[in-house]
């Protein structure tokens, strides 16, 4: 029967294998990295009218005694310095 529901309904299955429903871990508000991860703060970035993108920037260890203690604003001119900047891509699972 299992083979026979997933040809009905296709979007379960893909519910079960990605998971993308579940924000691991437990009961951490990501929206607040700082608690979380040295050297990293989340902004915001609006790309073009309506549509914002939450980023999180991290400074590398290299940089972590100068990142102490600074605010967003820091980080946020720290992105325009001459420091080479890395996107990484992390997927659709709706969290960061």
């Amino acid at each position: 029967s299992v083979p026979f529901l997933i040809r009905l309904f296709p979007d379960v299955l893909t519910k079960f294998v990605f998971l993308n429903f579940l924000a691991f871990p437990f009961f951490v508000d990501l929206r607040r990295p700082e608690l979380l991860l040295n050297n990293t703060v989340s902004l915001y970035l609006t790309t073009e009218p309506g549509i914002t993108v939450g980023i999180w920037h991290t400074v590398p260890g290299s940089r972590a005694a100068e990142a102490q203690g600074k605010d967003q604003r820091w980080y946020e001119e720290a992105l325009a310095d001459v420091h080479p900047v890395i996107i990484y891509l992390h997927g659709n699972g709706g969290t960061r």
